[in-house]
């Protein structure tokens, strides 16, 4: 072990408050993760001017300037790079005499400028062993480049590192080709070593970016395969889950099968013939019984380093998030934003269960469930609320019979599934139906999903309304509804139409009807009497003068609990997906119970928020204890450490349960 020892020619000042101003507020404590805790306070950083702060080089000792307060600038990449120094000699126990920074690079007969981070050489100090990129570069040019200096260098290994995330190339030289490791060898191993290595469920780690991780799948591999990399990327999750769930409940100390073996065939072999297939019997209906993974062995031989280490199983629920954001990016432009699809944003969401205050003993729906959000959080709500001592089994047993999504698209629902698999609510009621066609509900490929919904069947006393029914499941009794519908896009279907009074006017049926105005009247009927729901619509709902029918139709139907408008940059998503800035509000609602007069005077709850937590790029904006905001770009981790949305969201929320408690409705008098 190497002792790094060395004088600092200033009284030390705190480390962590110095890393605040380099990461520009992604201090240690918000990312970093590629570093132990002890490694990051082995970086001594010390004021040696007035206002500039430098820190001393491991190998080359001598003073290396790392930030100016007054001009508010600085070389974070410096610090990454102590910090990779300080890793590869405490914990891979390389000497120091085996590494190099700034060496430049010879491209040909050209020597650029540019030079290499570090390099690590072999025991002769001679030949190039290990490239390091540290200097976060244009994430799609980062692998071109990492491979450019292996060429150059003739090295077996390159590494790219921002110190939140890296990625590892060898190259087996003077192999051409390059495939993905998710480590490098220690001083007493060789590459071929990790291929050997064994792990366990336990050793997996829960912090993780899946953003990151898919578009280095995209930019490595998926992109030039010729394939979907939505469901390819599926695939992988899912014969992940499968590795995980086996691993933890079945096998012999808890090993893992998803790795990195030294022949691609077999790596094929694990992933694809044990462990996909494995899958596909356990979750048979997320993709065709036939499906397989489309990589070739060499192709996937350099996919499963980027996922191997990584635990989805008992995530968090801010990684929750993050992994529902990075499907958000995965289909971004595969198939929401062309049919009006908006990931709703989960600080909205959160708003809405708080505001219904779902029981453990009510039945919850989305009509358009989307990735699940209003799903999985009426879950975690009623579990913290609810169920707060009760046991896990009795948790899955309420997932499993009161919470139910329907989504048209198919890439949606197998998202909400995944999400709410990895949850643990252990199986789930979310179908591929369209909620407004009745004629979907009929035939074979519906009885499943008629099969979970049949206690929930509303029942009509009329015999032929009845009857009529049991056919469509057009009228159900569900306790709760909270939807966020497609907003684009009109309904020109005349079977379809038939179906709704919206689509008609003077006895005669419209040409075409806005989608999610048949939402709001599906919704209805998807509720019992005395039910309550919470949907986003269209600002124009509550405001245009042509609307002011479906107002009137609301106060017959249902009475107004609350309307609440969101700000402008609610449903903004940053580029190079397409959001939206449609004005929208959330409309709630308690559907007349059976024979209850409507009201004609009672109070509505009104507000508006003025922070919706996303700036006007789509960025989500965090703040600190003091208000200050965070720099968002390291995935989830600007979620910890007491870091906050700057929204107003859960302040409205608060003042609706005072309001709710003041009216005595029932659902907050208990």
């Amino acid at each position: 072990m190497v002792d790094i020892k060395y004088e600092l020619p200033k009284e030390k000042i705190d480390t962590d408050e110095i890393f605040d101003l380099v990461f520009k507020d992604s201090s240690v404590k918000h990312g970093l993760q590629e570093f132990s805790k002890a490694i990051l306070h082995k970086v001594k950083m010390f004021e040696k001017e007035q206002g500039r702060f430098y820190v001393k080089c491991v190998k080359r000792n001598k003073d290396i300037f790392v930030y100016d307060k007054n001009k508010k600038t600085g070389k974070p990449e410096e610090v990454i790079r102590q910090l990779w120094l300080i890793k590869l000699t405490e914990d891979y126990k390389y000497p120091l005499d085996r590494i190099e920074v700034e060496k430049s690079v010879q491209f040909g007969r050209e020597v650029r400028e540019k030079a290499a981070d570090i390099v690590l050489y072999k025991e002769d100090r001679i030949t190039p062993y290990i490239v390091f990129e540290l200097k976060q570069p244009d994430t799609k040019k980062a692998q071109e480049q990492l491979k450019s200096y292996l060429s150059a260098e003739g090295a077996e290994g390159g590494v790219w590192s921002n110190g939140i995330e890296k990625f590892i190339l060898y190259r087996p030289y003077p192999k051409e080709y390059v495939t993905a490791l998710s480590d490098i060898p220690s001083v007493y191993q060789t590459w071929d070593d990790l291929f050997d290595i064994k792990k366990t469920y336990d050793e997996l780690k829960e912090k993780f970016d899946l953003s990151f991780i898919i578009s280095r799948l995209e930019e490595m591999v998926l992109a030039q395969a010729g394939v979907n990399v939505f469901e390819e990327v599926f695939k992988l999750i899912y014969a992940k889950l499968y590795d995980e769930d086996q691993a933890k409940n079945i096998r012999p100390n808890n090993e893992i099968h998803f790795r990195l073996y030294k022949e691609s065939k077999k790596t094929y072999a694990i992933i694809n013939d044990e462990l996909f297939k494995g899958a596909l019997n356990e979750w048979p209906d997320i993709f065709n019984p036939l499906a397989k993974i489309d990589l070739t062995p060499e192709q996937l031989q350099i996919c499963i380093p980027f996922l191997e280490d990584v635990k989805f199983f008992g995530s968090g629920r801010e990684e929750l998030e993050i992994i529902d954001r990075a499907f958000e990016h995965l289909i971004a432009e595969v198939s929401k934003g062309q049919k009006g699809q908006y990931f709703t944003p989960r600080n909205v969401i959160k708003m809405c269960v708080k505001m219904l205050n779902p029981a453990q003993d009510e039945y919850i729906v989305d009509p358009a469930c989307g990735s699940g959000g209003f799903l999985l959080h009426t879950m975690y709500w009623v579990w913290d609320n609810r169920l707060k001592t009760a046991s896990q089994t009795a948790k899955q047993k309420y997932a499993n019979r009161y919470l139910y999504g329907i989504d048209f698209d198919d890439n949606m629902r197998r998202i909400s599934q995944a999400l709410m698999l990895i949850a643990g609510d252990g199986r789930h009621n979310i179908f591929k139906r369209n909620s407004l066609d009745s004629r979907d509900w009929i035939g074979e490929q519906a009885e499943g999903a008629r099969a979970s919904l049949k206690a929930i069947l509303h029942r009509f006393k009329n015999t032929k309304e009845d009857e009529e029914n049991r056919k469509t499941y057009r009228y159900l009794n569900f306790d709760i509804l909270m939807t966020n519908p497609p907003f684009a896009g009109e309904i020109t279907d005349t079977g379809l139409l038939r179906q709704y009074e919206f689509a008609k006017k003077n006895g005669k049926l419209k040409q075409k009807v806005e989608r999610h105005l048949l939402f709001i009247e599906r919704s209805l009927d998807t509720l019992r009497p005395g039910g309550r729901m919470a949907i986003v619509l269209p600002q124009g709902v509550f405001n245009n003068t042509n609307m002011e029918w479906i107002r009137e139709w609301f106060l017959e139907k249902a009475r107004i609990l609350a309307v609440v408008g969101l700000e402008g940059n609610t449903f903004k998503l940053p580029a190079p997906a397409k959001g939206t800035g449609t004005k929208t509000s959330v409309l709630f609602l308690q559907k007349w119970k059976e024979n209850e007069e409507p009201l004609e005077d009672y109070p509505i709850f009104m507000a508006v928020s003025k922070k919706s937590g996303k700036d006007n790029s789509g960025e989500y904006i965090y703040v600190n204890g003091d208000g200050k905001r965070i720099n968002a770009d390291q995935g989830f981790f600007e979620l910890h450490e007491n870091l906050r949305l700057d929204d107003d969201l859960n302040e409205i929320a608060e003042e609706f349960v005072k309001f709710a408690k003041k009216e005595r409705f029932e659902w907050w008098a208990k």
